[in-house]
């Protein structure tokens, strides 16, 4: 590493896939002082939440073995980032004086108030402590108690195989197709397990109601459940909005495409909560860990002086498990497009365990030696992070 005297400090807000990558790499300059801010003491491998409340996986790592030396962990909530006095508001009343920003906050659950009971009687399964309440309470339940899945996407398919693996009744109502997100094999594949292992799919069946112990469709049919979990759409937390900043309609941080925020060059936001050019990404750990990259890159281009380089994301495609045992791996071409060619059984799972371990592994890799990961161009396979030999 090169050597420098003056100390830059950066504060990250957001300990996910995209703000640890980020507070890891940004150790690649020696004077660069690191603070990551995040409500939770424990990173969340947030894409085996599903996994987690069916009781099968931890999903929470000890920062520890995840962050870099020098990086400075913050168990707090930040409430407001003060663009004019470059400091970050906590909820605790403390403030973090800052030379640039990271905005990684990642993304929520959204259970619609417009759902009557629903946020009374739904689950989530988007955060950990959401995903705590529903383990206990599915802990709670008889094996063969029904249990209700809104949302036909990718979080609520995984969710329903998880559960079904397990021998539980489970219906799941799509709200219109499901598995919008990957082409027709991808879409008859996940149908065919699903089938075979005793979901009911009620694809275009919408809720208009939930109950505590069913919910009402909009046709008026009445599925009754011990149990509903809502896995339909995604927020994103308002603090871009409430501290002054540009966003788009759904709340995530407008920027150009090289991340940085339209309203603050000292702002460069990552991951879910990121909107390049009023064009986000899918909201994925795909995409996260290498927007995490590219924006500590911006930020040491900008501490450098120089232009930091348009974002990129190649995707692969989509990998969704079903069950322990079983999965569909969706290929895709580099803008995200769905091909034709499809991959499931064994061999998918076998890859969706592979991916999600590299998403971690990419992460332990930058704290050990910043500036690893290498960007992949368009054409290049891809199916996890790429280390530099």
């Amino acid at each position: 590493m090169v050597e420098h005297s003056t100390l830059h400090q950066v504060v990250v807000i957001g300990g996910g896939y995209a703000g640890t990558m980020a507070a890891n790499r940004l150790r690649a300059r020696t004077d660069v002082g690191v603070t990551l801010v995040n409500s939770r003491p424990k990173f969340v491998e947030r894409i085996r939440l599903h996994q987690y409340v069916a009781g099968n996986y931890d999903a929470a790592v000890d920062y520890g073995t995840l962050l870099g030396d020098g990086v400075r962990l913050v168990v707090d909530d930040a409430t407001r980032v003060d663009t004019a006095s470059r400091t970050v508001e906590l909820r605790s009343g403390r403030t973090l004086d800052y030379d640039y920003v990271v905005y990684a906050v990642g993304s929520t659950g959204a259970i619609p108030a417009s759902v009557p009971g629903a946020a009374d009687f739904a689950h989530s399964v988007a955060e950990f402590e959401a995903a705590e309440r529903l383990r206990a309470r599915l802990a709670e339940l008889p094996a063969d108690a029904p249990i209700t899945v809104v949302g036909g996407g990718l979080t609520g398919i995984e969710t329903a195989a998880e559960l079904a693996d397990q021998g539980r009744a489970v219906t799941l109502v799509c709200g219109g197709t499901l598995a919008p997100a990957l082409g027709d094999a991808g879409r008859r594949s996940v149908a065919t397990w699903l089938s075979e292992h005793g979901v009911t799919v009620l694809e275009t069946g919408v809720v208009a109601e939930v109950r505590q112990d069913a919910v009402v469709l909009t046709d008026g049919s009445v599925r009754h459940g011990a149990l509903t979990i809502w896995t339909a759409g995604f927020g994103v937390p308002g603090l871009a909005a409430a501290s002054g900043l540009r966003v788009d309609a759904l709340g995530r941080l407008l920027t150009d495409e090289a991340l940085v925020s339209v309203d603050d060059d000292r702002v460069v936001a990552a991951g879910d909560a990121a909107s390049p050019s009023g064009r986000p990404l899918r909201m994925s750990c795909q995409a996260a860990g290498w927007l995490g990259v590219q924006a500590a890159d911006a930020v040491l281009s900008l501490i450098a002086g120089t232009a930091p380089a348009a974002a990129q994301v190649t995707f692969a495609g989509s990998c969704v498990s079903l069950g322990r045992h079983a999965g569909t791996m969706q290929y895709a071409d580099p803008d995200d497009v769905p091909l034709d060619s499809v991959l499931d059984g064994p061999e998918a799972a076998e890859i969706k365990e592979k991916l999600c371990r590299d998403a971690v592994k990419g992460i332990t890799m930058e704290a050990r030696d910043p500036g690893v990961i290498v960007l992949k161009k368009a054409g290049q396979e891809a199916a996890g992070m790429s280390a530099a030999s």
